[in-house]
């Protein structure tokens, strides 16, 4: 069932499915959310079953506003702080210090939490009036099955997970891939997913460097301390290959002369670059991507998506620009196509 996100009575029914244990969709400026009350096992439990998700994979708990991490938190280093003053409400989630008994089915067995606080209004109405109903946090991973393409919008989530789930519809993700993620508990900021804000814009606010996620050793678990960061994820269907654009343009014109003479049904390759191809016709299905690091975020998991419907089962992407800018876009691609 989706609702339209920017009614107080969408709103109100959420919250009281959240309360009652149910999960919600939610929009973010990311992605979709599958969300449930951090603090109910029970419910978080659900999220796991839903997505297919195995329970030792971390959780991201959204929060109202900054005030709220010492819920989650015990301690706050000046740089995380920082952080969060900057970028804050934003597509940005620290890994801090847990509390010791709160939201551990979030942690995933770890002594640390995930914490963001978005800035879509749509959410931002949710989570403070979550608040109001004594729900501090919402655990709210993509609203889609485990290491398959997110949704960034409401009928996305709704063609995975079915027509009962509550859905508040915020219409499309206006940044489109996940959040960057820099853990905060090892002394330094780290790392460990990138997203959106450029390692230049993070270093400038924690005046000085943020490390690799593998510049430090982790202390304790071999767990993922972090959503998103497997080799293999945001996978659509079909099976995603990168290619420089020589290479893109000289495999398509191949293909596209192979298949033109025979080609009778709907296209089986796809092609998304920004380099110029060949008109293929019906032979292959092109989509174009832009020149600009934040529109192709925007619209990259609509677009996979987009292809998978079509049912074609190969998608060729020209690789990135290897520029900051494009870090996000590069790591989801190259997750994908692994």
């Amino acid at each position: 069932m989706i609702l339209p996100g920017d009614r107080s009575e969408s709103v109100a029914a959420a919250v009281r499915a959240l309360a009652s244990g149910e999960l919600v969709g939610m929009p973010t400026e990311t992605v979709y959310g599958l969300a449930a009350d951090a603090s109910n096992d029970v419910a978080v439990a659900r999220i796991f079953a839903a997505k297919g998700r195995p329970s030792e994979h971390p959780l991201i708990v959204h929060v109202a506003n900054a005030s709220a991490v010492t819920q989650f938190a015990w301690h706050i280093p000046a740089f995380a702080q920082a952080l969060m003053n900057s970028f804050w409400p934003g597509p940005l989630t620290l890994i801090l210090h847990r509390l010791p008994q709160v939201a551990a089915a979030c942690a995933g067995g770890q002594d640390s939490i995930g914490l963001r606080c978005p800035s879509h209004p749509v959410a931002a109405a949710l989570l403070n009036a979550c608040a109001c109903a004594g729900i501090s946090g919402l655990a709210a991973p993509s609203a889609n099955q485990f290491g398959r393409v997110s949704p960034t919008t409401a009928a996305h989530v709704q063609s995975e997970l079915g027509e009962k789930l509550l859905i508040l519809d915020g219409g499309a993700c206006s940044v489109g891939i996940e959040s960057t993620i820099i853990d905060c508990t090892r002394g330094v900021p780290v790392l460990l997913r990138p997203g959106v804000l450029t390692r230049a814009q993070l270093e400038a606010v924690c005046n000085g460097p943020v490390l690799g996620r593998d510049a430090l050793p982790v202390q304790g678990t071999v767990s993922p301390r972090a959503s998103g960061t497997l080799e293999s994820h945001y996978a659509p269907r079909a099976k995603l290959r990168l290619m420089d654009a020589k290479a893109l343009q000289t495999a398509a014109s191949l293909l596209a002369a192979e298949l033109c003479d025979a080609h009778v049904g709907p296209a089986t390759v796809a092609l998304y670059s920004r380099v110029p191809l060949a008109d293929t016709g019906r032979a292959l299905l092109q989509r174009r991507m832009p020149d600009d690091a934040e529109a192709a975020a925007r619209e990259l998991f609509s677009v996979l998506r987009d292809f998978d419907a079509h049912g074609v089962k190969l998608i060729w992407v020209e690789s990135p620009p290897d520029s900051p800018d494009w870090d996000g876009v590069r790591d989801r691609l190259q997750r994908a196509a692994s």
